[in-house]
């Protein structure tokens, strides 16, 4: 699972600082003369926003899985992916002028990074593995 992890969130972090740069330097030609370009590249803004740290908690769930195991860390490494894709996903999507219906989906992966973090504080929480 830890390597699993950490190559994700790998993947996950180049993609972040990828798609950021792509944001800085080439967005706004593409949008140019879009409808509402300026909100487009707010939303892409708050998708690279929530997409980087995201990939380095990943990470520390990879790290911490060679420590502990248990379904807590498991589902806080599904809920910071799926985060990911479904929060950053739908926003980089609709910023790149996809149908606005997917905003809709958008709150499913704020939900997914909510259930993630708590389910990372259930996993710091459980007692260590007993040593003998």
């Amino acid at each position: 699972m830890q390597r699993g992890l950490l190559a994700v969130s790998g993947i996950l972090g180049a993609a972040a600082v990828g798609l950021g740069a792509y944001g800085a330097h080439g967005l706004e030609g593409l949008l140019e003369g879009a409808p509402e370009a300026a909100k487009r590249i707010g939303w892409w803004q708050t998708a690279v926003g929530y997409h980087l740290p995201h990939a380095v908690v990943l990470a520390v769930c990879g790290l911490l899985a060679a420590r502990r195991s248990g379904w807590a860390l498991g589902v806080a490494s599904v809920g910071f992916v799926l985060g990911v894709l479904l929060f950053s996903g739908t926003l980089y999507a609709m910023a790149l002028c996809a149908p606005r219906w997917l905003g809709a989906v958008t709150p499913l992966g704020g939900l997914s990074l909510i259930v993630a973090w708590l389910a990372l504080a259930g996993a710091a929480l459980r007692p260590p593995p007993s040593d003998g």
